[in-house]
């Protein structure tokens, strides 16, 4: 019974081929480890050529990627380059021949016009010295003091805080160029410049603060005054319920709305004036000298 091992007779004559076994010398023949060297030996040698890669390591094929497969490369981009053998680099690099722009001379530069009255001038106490000498810088004044500042109105107080912005933007101006060329002095007096500077706007800011107080308590008590409207709207914001009248002279109503329209009705115009409310007609005598 034939089994899926048995060939046909038609595909085993294609297949098997007649095998020749050598004849045997009649000597001894020579063991396989010395054939094995014999055959080494008779191999001419190969010399390393000159031209080898820099690289020693063998170049890895590109594989396909398959999931989980094993990562082969070393992350070297630059494996392979060489500057002694002159290999260059592993990708071309875009090279143009347009030729490169010449700078120009300084004398041949257009001059730039410039407005006289521009505002970044200020921040240069001259215009042509860029940092003042220290004898200069160290002439200065002293702060304003609370005290004195109290006295002065919203807008004296408004512009002198610029002032001082002004003067402290032209301070740290002149101590950047200071820095930037390496001087090696000035550092204190613009120090102590500025320092003088900084204390005038600190007590600006603490009569600001007093003023912001005492604001913050008038309207407090305004709140609680009935004479006074703070819930907007028209009409005037002080509204006295009792004009400069006495409690025991008697106004009718319409004589009220006249004096509170800002006439004067008769019945108070006729009435008796008390002379001692009127002022003198001349001048006032000179009072003994003891």
């Amino acid at each position: 019974m034939a089994t899926s091992r048995a060939l046909r007779p038609s595909l085993a004559t294609g297949l098997l081929q007649p095998c020749s076994r050598p004849a045997l010398s009649s000597s001894i023949s020579t063991p396989l480890f010395l054939q094995h060297q014999q055959h080494i030996q008779q191999q001419p040698r190969q010399i390393p050529s000159p031209s080898n890669p820099f690289s020693t390591s063998t170049s890895l094929s590109r594989r396909h990627v398959y999931p989980g497969a094993r990562k082969t490369r070393d992350n070297n981009p630059h494996r392979g380059e060489s500057s002694m053998r002159r290999t260059g680099t592993r990708w071309r690099l875009s090279v143009s021949d347009e030729p490169l722009p010449q700078p120009v001379p300084r004398a041949e530069m257009p001059k730039q016009e410039t407005d006289p009255d521009h505002g970044l001038w200020d921040f240069f106490y001259d215009r042509d010295i860029v940092a003042r000498p220290v004898s200069e810088v160290g002439q200065h004044g002293r702060s304003w003091t609370v005290e004195e500042l109290r006295s002065k109105s919203w807008d004296d107080l408004h512009a002198l805080w610029w002032v001082c912005c002004k003067e402290r933007n032209r301070i740290a101006t002149m101590a950047w160029e200071r820095e930037k060329g390496n001087y090696g002095f000035g550092s204190a007096e613009d120090a102590a410049r500025d320092q003088e500077v900084e204390k005038t706007m600190k007590s600006i800011r603490h009569v600001l603060t007093e003023r912001y107080y005492v604001w913050e308590d008038a309207v407090e008590l305004a709140k609680k005054d009935p004479e006074i409207n703070l819930s907007g709207g028209e009409g005037q914001i002080y509204t006295p319920q009792e004009f400069l009248v006495e409690e025991d002279e008697h106004i009718s109503q319409e004589d009220f709305d006249k004096m509170k329209a800002g006439e004067i009705p008769e019945s108070v115009q006729r009435a008796e004036v008390d002379p001692s409310t009127l002022p003198a007609a001349g001048a006032p005598k000179e009072a003994p000298r003891v």
